[in-house]
C-alpha cells in the first residue's frame, strides 16, 4: 500500500519531498546542527508526556497498599491526569497563539516540577490526585504545543522526521517508565513509598526541558504573525542557510499579512466550510488512535496479559517487551516518513492494527488454553504495537501540526487534541469492565470495528501534506475545499 507517486486521492500530483519550488535547497550546514539541538530540548516534553503516562502503571500496585486506595480512588488517581491532560491540551494551543511557543513550553516546564514534586510528597489520595491533575495539564498543553513548534521550526525537507522525534521521545519515555519501574521495585520494593521515588525520576527531564528551553529561538512562524519580521528572520538564518531564511521569511510573510486581514482564529471560523472540514479531519486523526485502543496497552498491559494466561512476574516482563517495541515502531517509522505518502502510511498501519485485533480475537477464543497461548497472543499484541508506533502514532501528531492554517492552528491543535484525550479517557475507563463483561476476545473484536471505521475516515478524509511547506498546503486546500 505504500505508494511512491506523491498523488493524492483527488489525482493532484504533490511536489516531490526533496525541494519546494519557490525555496533554495536547504543545504547542509552549522544551522542543521542547531535545529537538532533544539529538536533535541523540545522533545524533553514528549519524554515528560510518556514517562508521566506510563509511570501509573508500575507504580499503582504499592500507590494502592501505602496510601489505602481503594477500587474507586485507583481509577480516579489514574484518569484524573487523562482529564487535566485534556484541559491543558485545550487551553495549551490557546495559550500558544497568545504568548509564543516557547514561552509556552517554558510554563510547562514549570507545571511539570510543580506536579511531579506534589505527587512524590502527597500525604493523601485526595493531594496525589490534585497534583496528578496539574500533572495533566501539563501533558495535555506539551502534546498540543510541542509538535506545533518543531513543525514550525523545521524545513519543509526534514519536517517530517524533526516533528515525529516527539512521539520517539514519548514512547521512549513510556519505556524507560515501565523499566525504571522494575529497576526500583526491585531495590526498595519493601519500602511502602517505593511509589514515590517513580514518580521522582521525572523531575530531572523537567529541570532539563526548562533549562534548555530558556536558551532556544521562538518560533519564526508565530514571531511573523505578530509583526516581529525582524526577529523571525534571525530565527531563521540560525536554523536555515542565508538565501533560505530570506526566501522562506518572504513567503511565510505574505501569509501572514493575508490573514491579518481575517480576525483571530477561533470558534466563529468553524463558520467557513474549508476550515470546517480541517477541523473535523484533526478530531478524527486524533480519536481514531486512541480508538485504536494503544493506550489500553500502555495503561493495562500488565493486567491484560495476566488474563491472556501469563503469571504476574511474566506479565510485568513481557510488557516491557511492548515498550521496547512501541521505541522500534517508532523508529522504523521515522525512517519511512519521509519516502511515502502520509495518506498511505496512515491507511496502512489502521489496517495492520485492525488485522492484529481480529486475530487477537480469534486466538482468545478459538485457541485451547495451553503453555503456549499466552505467548501467541503476546506475539499478536507486540505486532499491534509495532504496527501502531510506526504508521498510525507518529503520522496522528505529523498531521496534526501541518494541516491547520497559521490564523487557527494553535487553536485547531488544542481542540483536536483536547478531543483525543477525551478519547483516551472513555477508553481508559471502559476497558477494564468490557473486558469483565465481554471476555478478551469480543474486547478486540470490538476495537477492530472500529478499526474498519478508521479505515474508511482515513481514506476518505486524510489529505496529503508531504513535500508541500505549511503555507502551500493551505492554499491549496482552501481552493480546493472553498
Amino acid at each position: 500500500m505504500f505508494d511512491t507517486p506523491q498523488s493524492t486521492r483527488s489525482g493532484a500530483t504533490a511536489p516531490p519531498p526533496a525541494s519546494h519550488p519557490t525555496l533554495p535547497a536547504d543545504r547542509p550546514g552549522p544551522h542543521s546542527k542547531r535545529l537538532g539541538y533544539i529538536a533535541v530540548i523540545a522533545t524533553f516534553g514528549g519524554l515528560l508526556f510518556g514517562y508521566d503516562t506510563g509511570v501509573i502503571n508500575g507504580a499503582l500496585e504499592p500507590m494502592r497498599d501505602d496510601l489505602g486506595l481503594t477500587a474507586t480512588m485507583e481509577g480516579f488517581v489514574v484518569s484524573v491526569l487523562i482529564f487535566g491532560a485534556a484541559i491543558g491540551a485545550l487551553i495549551g494551543g490557546r495559550m500558544a497563539d497568545s504568548q509564543g511557543r516557547r514561552r509556552n513550553i517554558l510554563m510547562l516546564a514549570t507545571i511539570f516540577m510543580v506536579g511531579t514534586l506534589g505527587c512524590v510528597l502527597a500525604p493523601t489520595w485526595e493531594t496525589l490526585g490534585v497534583f496528578r491533575f496539574i500533572l495533566g495539564l501539563a501533558v495535555g498543553g506539551a502534546s498540543a504545543t510541542v509538535p506545533v513548534y518543531l513543525a514550525e521550526m523545521a524545513p519543509v525537507e526534514r519536517r517530517g522526521s524533526i516533528v515525529t522525534r516527539n512521539e520517539v521521545m514519548i514512547v521512549s519515555g513510556q519505556f524507560a517508565a515501565f523499566v525504571i519501574n522494575a529497576i526500583i521495585f526491585n531495590i526498595w520494593g519493601e519500602h511502602d513509598s517505593v511509589w514515590r521515588y517513580m514518580l521522582l525520576v521525572a523531575l530531572a527531564p523537567a529541570i532539563g526541558l526548562f533549562v534548555g528551553m530558556l536558551r532556544m529561538p521562538e518560533s519564526p512562524r508565530w514571531l511573523s504573525s505578530q509583526g516581529r519580521d525582524d526577529e523571525a528572520l534571525e530565527v531563521l538564518r540560525q536554523v536555515r542557510s542565508p538565501e533560505r531564511a530570506e526566501a522562506e521569511l518572504a513567503e511565510v510573510h505574505a501569509l501572514a499579512l493575508e490573514e491579518k486581514e481575517s480576525q483571530t482564529g477561533g470558534w466563529s471560523d468553524l463558520a467557513t466550510p474549508w476550515i470546517r472540514r480541517l477541523i473535523i479531519v484533526g478530531i478524527g486523526i486524533g480519536v481514531f488512535s486512541q480508538l485504536s485502543g494503544i493506550n489500553v496497552i500502555m495503561y493495562y498491559g500488565t493486567q491484560l496479559l495476566e488474563n491472556a494466561g501469563f503469571s504476574s512476574n511474566g506479565a510485568i516482563l513481557a510488557n516491557t517487551a511492548n515498550g521496547l517495541f512501541s521505541v522500534l515502531g517508532v523508529t522504523v517509522g521515522i525512517l519511512m516518513m519521509n519516502k511515502f505518502n502520509r495518506r498511505a502510511m496512515i491507511i496502512t498501519g489502521y489496517t495492520l492494527t485492525t488485522t492484529f485485533h481480529l486475530l487477537v480475537g480469534i486466538f482468545a477464543l478459538a485457541m485451547p488454553d495451553n503453555s503456549l497461548k499466552p505467548y501467541v497472543i503476546m506475539g499478536l499484541v507486540i505486532g499491534f504495537v509495532f504496527s501502531m508506533q510506526a504508521l498510525i502514532g507518529p503520522l496522528t501528531w505529523l498531521l496534526l501540526s501541518e494541516i491547520f492554517p497559521l490564523k487557527i492552528r494553535s487553536f485547531a491543535m488544542g481542540v483536536s487534541v483536547f478531543t483525543l484525550w477525551i478519547a483516551n479517557s472513555i477508553v481508559a475507563f471502559g476497558f477494564p469492565p468490557t473486558v469483565s463483561a465481554l471476555g478478551i476476545s469480543s474486547t478486540f473484536f470490538v476495537f477492530a470495528a472500529l478499526g474498519v471505521l478508521a479505515i474508511i475516515f482515513m481514506w476518505r478524509m486524510a489529505p496529503e501534506t508531504r513535500g508541500r511547506t505549511l503555507e502551500q498546503f493551505e492554499d491549496d486546500f482552501r481552493i480546493q475545499h472553498s
